[in-house]
């Protein structure tokens, strides 16, 4: 396991147990209550312009029920850029619609020693209240002077021109279509570097999609999940693109969430995107690879589309190298160029 990626096992371990005293006092009717309503918004089916988070039980079923899945989406997400990326890191990073910071936390794991001024910025209070919180009790000083600030999400939000990192993660599907439209477009206008992350639906997938054309028309080039910045090859309607996080769940994790398996995979779909040169992947395993006798099928995008490839033991290390290749992994070109990740980084 490579150090970036135990760093981030560490931060998500601080978080969990950081997690863990928070539904003290909160009766199992309350979490399941608030649960469900959260639910139905991670869905994306219930555009809002109201606050999502409303209160305190609210926010605590949250914590308990999206923060380490969210974390780990957002982390795998940010080591497929930083495989695209590796010489940069954000001075400066604002998080829209961040809630109690759980792309916050895997943006620290992400780059756990670099000073960085950070900005959370969403419209529920308590939220924000339960986010500083958490951050406060963290080792990572990056997290403890984070600014928590209230600010409503959509059209009318002004970032500051510079800013290095943007970070939207699960926020697209809460928002109509003007103001989604506004804040992926205020992202691109003011940031270097711009990653938006939304459930592994067909829907989310759609604005995914609709955001990266946006990010695109903005000058910005994707650095991942995709190996090209020409148009999706998926043709809508008939398939999805997306990746899978594997989230450990806590004892905690298991009671607000029902079920007794030690872990889940968490779904999602992303793009991360920036204006400074980059590296994609040569290619990008886009299901899981199926493993069969003396060989190993890969379900690919690259430059040219989608394609399979199948690896065969005759090919030495290239089949060594599919064998251990997981999907969301970088993929290398004949030429051999960057290879598939490990321990759900792409390219680590």
């Amino acid at each position: 396991m490579h150090a970036s990626a135990t760093e981030g096992a560490r931060t998500g371990e601080t978080l969990r147990a950081a997690l863990a005293g928070l539904v003290d006092g909160l009766s199992a009717r309350q979490a399941a209550q608030a649960t469900g309503r959260l639910i139905e918004n991670y869905r994306g089916r219930t555009p809002t312009d109201a606050p999502v988070l409303r209160d305190r039980a609210d926010v605590v079923a949250y914590a308990a029920y999206r923060m380490p899945a969210t974390f780990e989406a957002v982390r795998s997400a940010l080591a497929a850029f930083r495989a695209g990326a590796p010489g940069w890191s954000p001075g400066s990073h604002v998080d829209i619609g961040g809630g109690t910071g759980a792309a916050t936390w895997a943006t620290a794991a992400a780059w756990p020693d670099a000073e960085r001024a950070t900005t959370v910025l969403d419209w529920a209070e308590p939220a924000l209240a339960l986010g500083r919180e958490l951050a406060g009790g963290a080792a990572v000083e990056a997290l403890r002077e984070v600014r928590w600030q209230r600010q409503v999400i959509g059209d009318g939000l002004a970032l500051a021109d510079g800013t290095d990192l943007v970070t939207v993660s699960y926020v697209l599907g809460e928002l109509t279509a003007a103001d989604r439209h506004a804040v992926v477009d205020e992202a691109a206008r003011a940031a270097q570097a711009v990653v938006l992350i939304e459930p592994g639906t067909p829907d989310g997938y759609l604005r995914i999609r609709e955001a990266r054309e946006r990010l695109l028309a903005a000058g910005l080039r994707v650095v991942a999940p995709c190996p090209h910045s020409a148009q999706c090859p998926i043709e809508p309607g008939a398939d999805w693109c997306h990746f899978a996080a594997r989230v450990s769940r806590s004892s905690l994790h298991r009671q607000v969430k029902g079920g007794s398996l030690p872990y889940e995979d968490e779904k999602f779909a992303y793009v991360a995107a920036a204006r400074f040169p980059a590296a994609p992947a040569d290619a990008r395993v886009v299901r899981r690879p199926q493993l069969r006798k003396g060989q190993v099928l890969l379900d690919l995008c690259g430059p040219d589309g989608l394609r399979r490839e199948t690896v065969t033991k005759r090919q030495g290390p290239r089949y060594r190298t599919a064998r251990d290749a997981d999907w969301g992994d970088a993929w290398p070109g004949a030429d051999g160029g960057p290879g598939a990740g490990t321990d759900g980084e792409p390219g680590a």
